[in-house]
């Protein structure tokens, strides 16, 4: 299996080089040259296996033998044995045909161990291979941050500086990363917001001459291909458990970063029936407004109670968009290069037919996503986080087929986010789970500083560890 950029000018790379690369030299993000395909015979051959078993079945063919069989197993036993739940994304049922995957089970309470987890085990193993040693540089909008360093923070082989929008995050996502005192990891608290922390992340890796020799950037956002791959296995996870390939299976999934429903959309390509994909946005409707109305522009990013989703520029959208361009590099290169010196995008008449048969697309802003906590709360006794319950409302406005399931993603556990849960009238703060407990008491240690490039990589180049 070879990996290419979507910009097209960049080397085509193998599998652990595309892992180790993150953002191509050509400024594109890298995509598998051929997706795997899988028929519907082997699909239901996967009923009633482990999610570990599943997730090697998924992901063995991106990897294509450059890590043998039995290791890939042990990453994959390594990284869900920290996970609290045995069924790792468990289903609950809100209403007819309505399912909440919860994806919140492992150690950081958020989607992103899924992915991050295996990131960092499968990172630590490639490094150890090769005697190296990395620079891991992420953005965060709350909860990337902290599953990276929970997967990192064990390696002798990376130093991690992870970015996130100071006073823009909740506390319990804040304290989740400010209190992993081991010696690699650093937290930076950025004065702005966080499309400034990503845009900073992208500037380095376009030029690391900052560096110690020897050294590279290694990216743990979602455009390192890691990561989206591991997410492709829980949309088969669910909707094997569902009846799948014998029916089809609908996903609506609360969408800032774009990597989480482009998993789903991939999931589709491989062989999985996937009815319709629901991209749900808070006030920063960047991607409800493209599919809606061709309008890909930046408008001022709000603060919103689901800060995980305070993004204005997606970055996997660029993957989308090859695809939705049948894959011409030329034309994303100067599809990206137009929108990063406009602030707008529009897609070609086929992209936007394309993109509209594939998704269907809804906005909430606080108001409305407060309500849903309350109204789901009330008629189940069930807790949604903000971002879920902004999922749970774009299907059920968008639904199409009320015999088709539909599964809801529910990407952070409640408690995270107190302040959202309170104005929905939850009588309390949610409790953190036993394991973190004594989050509150914890100490911190992070550094703010000025949105300026050049202070952040000098505070990196100062950190790093010789």
């Amino acid at each position: 299996m070879k990996y290419i950029s979507t910009r097209g000018q960049a080397p085509v790379l193998s599998f652990e080089d595309a892992i180790l690369a993150g953002l191509a030299t050509d400024g594109g993000l890298y995509v598998p040259e051929t997706l795997p395909q899988f028929s519907q015979e082997e699909i239901a051959s996967w009923a009633g296996l482990s999610y570990q078993e599943l997730a090697f079945k998924v992901m063995a063919p991106f990897v294509d033998g450059e890590i043998p069989d039995d290791d890939l197993r042990e990453l994959i036993a390594n990284t869900y044995s920290t996970f609290r739940h045995d069924a790792i994304a468990p289903l609950v049922q809100t209403a007819h045909n309505e399912f909440i995957l919860e994806l919140f089970q492992g150690p950081t309470l958020a989607f992103k161990d899924f992915a991050l987890q295996f990131l960092g085990n499968l990172l630590d193993y490639v490094l150890k291979k090769r005697d190296q040693r990395v620079v891991i540089m992420g953005a965060t909008s709350g909860d990337t941050g902290s599953a990276a360093i929970e997967g990192c923070r064990h390696s002798d082989n990376v130093d991690i500086f992870i970015l996130h929008p100071h006073n823009r995050v909740s506390e319990v996502q804040r304290r989740q990363m400010t209190t992993v005192l081991e010696n690699n990891v650093f937290n930076i608290a950025l004065k702005g917001n966080f499309d400034d922390c990503q845009n900073m992340v992208k500037a380095s890796f376009g030029d690391q001459s900052f560096l110690p020799e020897g050294r590279q950037l290694v990216a743990v956002n979602s455009i390192n291909w890691a990561r989206i791959m591991a997410q492709i296995v829980y949309y088969f996870y669910a909707g094997l458990a569902l009846g799948a390939p014998h029916r089809p299976v609908a996903f609506s999934v609360p969408t800032g970063n774009f990597g989480d429903i482009f998993a789903g959309y991939l999931a589709s390509r491989m062989g999985l029936p996937v009815d319709q994909l629901v991209i749900g946005t808070n006030a920063n409707d960047i991607l409800h407004r493209c599919i809606s109305a061709n309008d890909h522009s930046l408008h001022q990013l709000v603060h919103s109670l689901s800060p995980s989703m305070d993004i204005m520029v997606s970055s996997n959208f660029e993957r989308m968009l090859f695809d939705l361009y049948d894959r011409d590099g030329a034309a994303i290169n100067k599809l990206m290069t137009d929108f990063k010196a406009t602030g707008n995008l529009k897609l070609s008449d086929s992209a936007l037919t394309k993109a509209r048969e594939l998704f269907t697309s809804y906005r909430l802003d606080d108001d409305e996503m407060v309500r849903v906590i309350a109204d789901v709360w009330e008629h189940t006794e069930y807790l949604l986080d903000p971002h879920t319950a902004i999922g749970v409302e774009a299907a059920r406005k968008t639904r199409r087929r009320q015999d088709i399931p539909m599964v809801c993603l529910a990407t952070a556990h409640p408690a995270k986010f107190p302040e959202a849960v309170r104005k929905a009238g939850y009588p309390q703060d949610p409790p953190l789970p036993h394991h973190m407990a004594d989050l509150f008491e914890r100490e911190e240690r992070y550094a703010v500083q000025d949105n300026e490039l050049s202070a952040v990589q000098q505070f990196m180049k100062d950190n790093i560890r010789q």
